[in-house]
């Protein structure tokens, strides 16, 4: 026995039920994907225009006025310009490297498990045609089995045996659910990705409105460091009065 009869004799016996139970059980883990990337996306929905407009109202107030704002929201923009008000007070180049980690962090999160879906819908077709061929060689093994005695070949020649259009059913069911798996996938794969764009853009418009004030209003960055100032000048009075009471000494001698 050749490797091609035996892998022949692998594939009738098996047949392509097995790829279409494969792929029913990746189906349902897509579909499971598909309604928790969807809850997940629509937890963080929020009124983006009303957001921005709030968040440079808040700013102009104080950058813990826009901390609670942006604290309120649960939208995944609203966790990026988080972190950069959190850094705000050590000026615009350390808050825009906040915000770019929080962001990384934040894309992390929505592109989660979608790499299955991506994976799925391009491979789904290929995983049905695996079936299909299981199927055609079943037909063709059953068109051989029939033409071995002249009483079934004179049968075969007027109509196809049974088993043979059995395998080719089974075969284009096989590409039926290979295609019935895939396009969900690819399209709900499209769909999310489309929002974890329109999410990014969003941030980084948001992000840009704070490094606008950061940028803008100087006291935004010096609020916090401002305080070592007076140590210098405390520091440098008493040198002072000493250098006018040696001055003053010098002058009584």
């Amino acid at each position: 026995m050749n490797l091609v009869e035996w892998l022949q004799r692998i594939m009738v016996g098996f047949g392509a039920a097995w790829v279409m139970w494969l792929m029913i059980v990746l189906s349902v883990v897509s579909v499971a994907i598909i309604l928790e990337r969807a809850w997940f996306f629509w937890s963080l929905r929020d009124d983006l225009a009303v957001l921005a407009r709030d968040l440079r109202t808040s700013l102009d107030d104080s950058i813990e006025a826009a901390r609670r704002r942006m604290d309120a929201s649960p939208s995944a923009e609203a966790a990026v310009v988080s972190a950069g008000l959190a850094v705000a007070h050590q000026g615009p180049d350390a808050a825009e490297e906040a915000m770019a980690g929080a962001a990384a962090l934040q894309r992390m999160k929505l592109e989660r498990r979608l790499a299955y879906l991506g994976t799925l819908g391009n491979n789904a077709p290929f995983i049905g045609l695996f079936g299909t061929v299981i199927g055609v060689v079943g037909a063709f093994d059953a068109l051989g089995q029939a033409a071995k005695t002249p009483v079934a070949q004179a049968a075969s020649q007027s109509m196809a045996p049974q088993a043979v259009m059995s395998s080719i059913a089974e075969a284009l069911v096989a590409t039926a659910v290979g295609l019935a798996v895939a396009i969900p996938a690819v399209a709900a794969n499209n769909f999310f990705q489309r929002m974890i764009k329109s999410t990014l853009a969003n941030t980084e418009a948001l992000t840009r409105v704070l490094l606008a004030h950061l940028k803008i209003d100087p006291a935004f960055a010096g609020a916090a460091p401002a305080a070592p100032e007076p140590r210098g000048k405390a520091a440098r009075a008493p040198r002072q009065d000493e250098s006018k009471k040696s001055s003053a000494g010098e002058e009584e001698r």
